[in-house]
């Protein structure tokens, strides 16, 4: 992919998108990040210091889709056209069925779908007219079956594989790419507050380094990683009911 135009990166403020915002900058890109806390946003450049890009922090509320209409009509006017959007702003809540909670599920499905549903509205629009762009939408492995305490979180995760897949054949031709990022366990303040074992955890250093290959120099629909516990997770939905719930329990205890 060219490396003309702007990358716009939700959620930069920490985990992947804090990393991989970073990697851009590296990268010699030129880099508007958005999160909710501006101190998060200002605190990169320092973190970045001696890389080749330029970040232009835009903090905003994703789930205010006026506000995610600004931020894009600020980057396009005064920085100039989006070449690259990573939808990565979300959160996590676990959701123990013995106590499960519509809130919650009202909440994930805010932070984590609505977040990627507003940002797409606002940057489709010019991608499209233009014939080039392209969107990533972070969704998770959690998404691609039912996992214990994620009746919620991998609900969420699974709405935006589902999005994904379609948006990716409803623009097949238009010049703008759909891909699908599909992170396994990633070391980063959410995953720290995790009180169970993570298999194959990633460091968020990898992770960034392997998203920003997969994005600008792979042309694969999905990037999952680590590859190792994707495999897994591929080869158990596959699995009839009988066997993917004792499964998914063993591995899961």
């Amino acid at each position: 992919m060219s490396a003309q135009g702007i990358v716009w990166i939700t959620g930069a403020g920490s985990g992947i998108g804090r990393a991989l915002t970073i990697r851009y900058l590296r990268a010699g890109a030129i880099v508007a990040g958005t999160s909710r806390r501006i101190d998060t946003l200002d605190s990169i450049p320092a973190e970045a210091r001696g890389a080749g890009g330029k970040f232009h922090a835009l903090p905003a509320d994703m789930t205010d889709l006026a506000a995610v209409r600004e931020v894009v009509a600020r980057i396009e006017s005064e920085m100039g056209p989006i070449r690259l959007a990573v939808f990565n702003a979300g959160t996590h809540i676990p959701s123990p069925g013995k106590a499960f909670k519509a809130d919650v599920v009202r909440a994930l499905l805010e932070n984590n779908v609505m977040t990627v549903a507003n940002g797409l509205e606002t940057v489709l629009p010019a991608m499209l007219a233009r014939r080039g762009g392209q969107v990533a939408i972070n969704a998770s492995l959690a998404g691609y079956g039912g996992l214990p305490l994620a009746s919620a979180y991998g609900a969420s995760k699974a709405a935006l594989i589902n999005m994904a897949e379609s948006l990716r054949l409803d623009l097949e031709g238009s010049g703008v790419a759909v891909r699908l990022i599909s992170p396994g366990f990633i070391k980063t303040p959410l995953t720290d507050l995790n009180t169970f074992p993570m298999p194959f955890l990633m460091p968020v250093e990898a992770a960034a380094e392997r998203l920003w290959r997969g994005l600008d120099f792979e042309r694969g629909f999905e990037i999952a990683f680590p590859w190792q516990f994707a495999l897994i997770l591929k080869m158990l939905r596959l699995l009839p009911y009988a066997a993917y719930f004792p499964l998914v329990r063993r591995f899961t205890r």
